[in-house]
């Protein structure tokens, strides 16, 4: 986990957990301040996130009731090049999650993230990247997504980062979703800026893609000393098609391509904190909404 800012109520980047968002400090090993009975109470009157991984379980009923929603961060153990870490998809996931709560705001329940993913045929080769079946992706986040929603977390948020996980999450939603009375909520942390945005961060020249500026810059707004900037040069990505009506296009070998491309030279910790301020707020904004809501009613022929 990444070290948190409790004054802020947000992920600051680091190696171990520091303090929970919005709530009180917690120790390196996760504990929190002040004894569990004051944390569960300083969270269910200020609000921002608890980890789950502390909640007794004759407190769980209770969790889950005071609960506005659970959050799921979901990455990757992946090749993003020689200058990032190869958890980069886990900094950005259980970053981001870190920013969906804070003081004041609705109360979270953080669960541990998600690290192994279906990865495309483009990183598979390349060293680093642990990659499972996309069968079992699938099947595995079912089991996972269900289980968060039989404890008793009606409303679950995932937060994504890493692409190929926006279609492996959102089958085991629908799936789940078919099965129980569930509001399930996936977020992209990449998509939450957009594109005229990033121009205006990075330029004309392309930053988005793997291992590129924008990837880039993300994870050095969250752990800066994880990335080195200086192990590489830029590697111009190969041109988009010429439309302006969005498409899918797989191949097996995108050249010029090194398990990455990008022009990373781009990428900076200014960069980083600009992407993560925008994303942040846009996150909460959409968590505010989502939980203002009113829940959805149970799929058809259920109990």
């Amino acid at each position: 986990m990444d070290e948190l800012n409790s004054e802020a109520g947000r992920i600051d980047g680091g190696q171990a957990a520091g303090r929970i968002d919005g709530g009180p400090a917690v120790d390196p090993n996760g504990r929190i301040g002040g004894g569990l009975a004051v944390d569960l109470a300083a969270w269910r009157a200020g609000g921002g996130l608890f980890p789950i991984t502390r909640v007794p379980g004759c407190e769980l009923p209770a969790v889950a009731e005071a609960a506005d929603f659970a959050v799921l961060p979901v990455g990757a153990v992946e090749w993003h090049g020689p200058h990032l870490p190869l958890g980069s998809d886990l900094i950005l996931a259980e970053g981001f999650a870190g920013e969906s709560a804070v003081t004041g705001g609705p109360r979270g329940v953080l669960f541990p993230a998600v690290p192994y993913a279906a990865c495309p045929g483009q990183t598979r080769p390349w060293p680093g990247t642990v990659s499972i079946r996309p069968e079992v992706a699938v099947g595995y986040l079912s089991d996972v997504i269900e289980g968060i929603v039989a404890a008793g977390f009606t409303r679950l948020l995932v937060v994504n980062g890493h692409d190929a996980n926006m279609s492996t999450v959102r089958a085991a939603m629908e799936w789940v979703s078919g099965r129980r009375l569930a509001s399930l909520l996936l977020v992209n942390w990449f998509q939450l800026v957009t594109p005229a945005e990033t121009t205006e961060i990075y330029g004309e020249p392309p930053a988005r893609g793997h291992g590129g500026a924008y990837e880039t810059s993300g994870v050095l707004g969250f752990d800066p000393g994880a990335v080195r900037l200086d192990a590489t040069t830029d590697l111009p990505p190969k041109p988009k098609l010429p439309v302006a009506h969005p498409y899918v296009l797989i191949e097996s070998r995108p050249n010029p391509w090194e398990g990455w491309s990008g022009h990373v030279s781009l990428a900076s910790e200014t960069a980083g904190r600009r992407v993560r301020e925008l994303a942040g707020t846009r996150l909460r904004e959409t968590v505010d909404a989502w939980v203002a809501a009113p829940l959805p009613g149970p799929p058809e022929g259920a109990a």
